[in-house]
């Protein structure tokens, strides 16, 4: 069984992957909430006969299933959390929420969970069918959204059984995800004060909402002494009730500092937490921390990256009937951007933006239905991923693939819009393919494999800086 066989296997198997896919679409669960997704994955491990393992690292709603015996051992990771108002209707070009308020999955992981189990599979087939020495190992990761459930399995040493680990993202592009990013750590600050009449006897309150609002404006002069690549955000969670003329008690502060490298974000939240306590000897209260999470940033493998794109080229980027165009033209008609702009070479390789933009009519084409000239970078993009917490454990490499239509904006109703058509279906089950195809490579290959973990070896040289603390438990906000 080889990689057209595997991809043969998908194709046949296609609707009992995209069926999961939708499911999970119709039951948004946000981070660390993912009961119902948990169980539906578990099932279907089952029923393909992997040996499965429920709370992984004393997670509810992490586990993994896994098939065959010795090295080398490849996991495939999949996610599938949703993000809250994002509720969203399927198929149509305007917003309309299922439920006002309610959830919706608006950055795929619907798709990118069920591609991912379905590449699992097929690598599951190939093991079965040939009786050669490997290990295909399926690893659901809850809280990608909040709450970095691949960074808890990382302090863990859960990573570290790995060979290479692979993992993809639906995206308005077939490519290879390059580059490094962002750390991130989050924070809550629960203040505590004195309730009082603000006008009777003010001077017996002590005010939460001060500190909180105190500490804000510390944070605020602190962005003026932080490096260029640092960012620190906040949301108040809560301001302590609505009455003016009462002195609130209570108040919540969420934190989130991000830094290129993991040591920076560490050294950055302590400056953060002085703050806090600054905050609490000017208001006379008092406050619990929280540590919600963190993540580390990514480490490519240009080894890796070069394997799949390898193999995005000779599967060939999917094909679209003229029914697909027209919704992801509908959709593309609600919003600016250019197809261009979310190609990784075309930001920062002045000749693959002049290609791209003769493939994308510049930039007008609803759906990309290409693949763009690889290019592997160490170049820095601003946003976080627990896959970084992988990356420092073991090789590991991801692609993205084409599941809405080009130029959306991320964490968008009309992602969510795209999230059941049948052009995501189709970016879902070409990524299972790639992804199948390379671990197919990995455990066939004994140089790649040496290759990809002597530049993982280089890469990593500094070590593992965890950004989750020792003494910290997942916890849904």
């Amino acid at each position: 069984m080889e990689k057209a066989a595997l991809c043969s296997w998908i194709d046949d198997h296609a609707q009992f992957f995209t069926d999961i896919s939708d499911r999970i679409w119709e039951n948004p669960e946000l981070s660390l909430k993912e009961f119902q997704s948990a169980k539906c994955y578990c099932d279907a491990l089952r029923q393909l006969d992997f040996e499965v393992t429920e709370n992984l690292c004393g997670i509810p709603t992490a586990f993994c299933g896994k098939f065959g015996s010795g090295k080398p051992v490849i996991g495939i990771l999949g996610e599938f959390d949703a993000l809250s108002g994002l509720s969203q209707k399927a198929g149509v070009s305007c917003p309309d929420a299922i439920l006002e308020g309610g959830s919706g999955h608006g950055c795929g992981h619907n798709l990118l969970g069920a591609g991912s189990l379905a590449a699992a599979a097929a690598v599951k087939e190939y093991l079965q069918s040939t009786g050669k020495s490997g290990t295909v190992v399926f690893y659901g990761c809850p809280g990608e959204e909040g709450g970095a459930g691949k960074a808890y399995m990382a302090r863990d040493g859960l990573w570290k059984e790995l060979d290479a680990a692979l993992c993809w993202h639906p995206s308005d592009a077939n490519q290879t995800m390059t580059g490094t990013n962002n750390s991130c750590i989050q924070v809550l600050y629960r203040f505590h004060g004195i309730a009082a009449h603000a006008a009777g006897n003010p001077h017996n309150g002590r005010s939460a909402l001060d500190a909180v609002e105190l500490m804000n404006i510390g944070v605020q002069f602190l962005r003026e002494h932080m490096t260029d690549d640092c960012r620190i955000h906040y949301a108040i969670t809560d301001a302590g009730g609505i009455s003016p003329n009462v002195v609130q008690a209570q108040a919540s502060v969420l934190y989130m500092v991000r830094a290129n490298k993991v040591a920076d974000s560490v050294s950055l939240q302590a400056r953060v937490d002085n703050i806090a306590k600054g905050a609490v000897l000017m208001t006379g209260t008092s406050y619990d921390r929280i540590f919600i999470d963190g993540t580390a940033e990514l480490l490519p493998n240009f080894t890796i990256e070069k394997a799949l794109y390898a193999n995005m080229t000779a599967i060939g980027a999917p094909q679209y009937t003229d029914e697909e165009m027209a919704l992801a033209s509908a959709l593309k008609a609600t919003y600016p951007g250019s197809g261009i702009d979310g190609i990784n070479g075309a930001r920062h390789d002045l000749s693959i933006r002049k290609q791209v933009a003769k493939m994308t009519d510049n930039g007008m084409r609803a759906l990309n239905d290409f693949i763009p000239p690889l290019y592997s970078s160490t170049e820095f993009s601003p946003g976080s991923t627990d896959v970084g917490d992988v990356s420092w454990l073991t090789p590991t490499s991801q692609i993205e693939a084409v599941c809405w239509p080009a130029g959306v904006p991320g964490h968008s109703w009309q992602i969510v819009a795209s999230g059941k058509s049948s052009f995501a279906h189709k970016g879902m089950l070409f990524a299972a393919k790639v992804l199948s195809a390379t671990a197919l490579d990995l455990l066939t290959d004994p140089e790649l494999l040496r290759q990809a973990k002597e530049e993982f070896a280089e890469r990593a040289a500094d070590g593992y800086v965890c950004p989750i603390e020792a003494d910290a438990v997942p916890i849904a906000i």
